[in-house]
């Protein structure tokens, strides 16, 4: 077995004085983990954590058998949103090309390889046929596979995707939902975060989340009835079916299920 990604003991993850991550342990496997949890549970905290954004308060934080922050090669980080003001006359291809930046600083020449990896990533998020388009034309889900395809440039063994399918439309969620569940065959892992039970079950490990780690591991032991209910409390279930909803903010803005995207990967076209 191989070793873990990522192993905290008794972590805390504080803002100022307001505690984000009460004491937790957990361990993350290479693969792709998803973290789920209701609003402000902690699970973006615990993210930027692990990406180096924000610092342990107490406990401890390994990364690769390190103390985090792990080296910015290692780690490749895509926000939930990034703030680029609008009419900046910035392209698709500029935008993706800054995955290289960590690599090459601001001034470094982009030698082949890069152009070939930044090609790749714009083909492999279906993006090539907007690489001349200014980054204020797109839509919010032309946005987000922008932003990815930057992700998958830069050199990482770990993706971080901070709720890499809120919101989008169908076909761009389909997009990222693929790559998330074939980053593996390159040999990286995925770390998530996300409302969508579905999406939960269909990654290798679960961190489930409501102010502190309330487990983790495979999603058929930690999804568990059980554990659903401490996390979202039985206020959370509906319904006859006895399946969990998340919390209401998110009810109407759910992405489409993991299942329903796998289903329907076969012949989409571009929004």
């Amino acid at each position: 077995m191989s070793d873990p990604l990522a192993v905290g003991r008794e972590l805390v993850l504080a803002y100022s004085t307001h505690v984000a991550v009460e004491p937790s342990d957990f361990t993350i496997p290479q693969g792709v983990t998803t973290i789920i949890g209701p609003n402000g549970s902690g699970k973006s905290t615990l993210l930027n954590a692990l990406a180096g954004t924000i610092d342990v308060r107490a406990g401890s934080l390994e990364i690769f058998g390190e103390p985090a922050p792990a080296p910015h090669d290692k780690l490749s980080y895509v926000m939930q949103s990034l703030n680029v003001a609008e009419g900046t006359p910035i392209t698709v291809r500029e935008v993706v090309a800054m995955g290289c930046y960590p690599k090459l600083g601001w001034f470094g020449r982009f030698q082949a390889e890069d152009r070939r990896r930044i090609d790749a990533a714009l083909a492999r998020l279906e993006v090539t046929d907007l690489a001349d388009r200014h980054l204020s034309e797109l839509s919010g889900g032309q946005r987000q596979r922008v932003y990815v395809a930057q992700g998958i440039v830069q050199l990482h063994d770990v993706l971080l995707l901070d709720e890499p399918l809120t919101g989008l439309d169908l076909v761009s969620a389909r997009i990222i939902d693929d790559l998330i569940h074939t980053e593996r065959e390159n040999g990286h892992s995925v770390i998530l975060t996300t409302h969508d039970l579905d999406e939960a079950r269909a990654s290798d490990w679960v961190v489930l989340m409501s102010g502190r780690v309330i487990a983790c591991g495979p999603p058929d032991q930690v999804l568990s009835r059980h554990n659903l209910e401490i996390a979202y409390g039985l206020g959370a279930l509906h319904g006859t079916s006895g399946e969990f909803a998340d919390d209401p903010d998110h009810a109407h803005s759910t992405p489409p299920k993991a299942s329903e995207a796998h289903s329907h990967r076969e012949g989409h076209t571009h929004d």
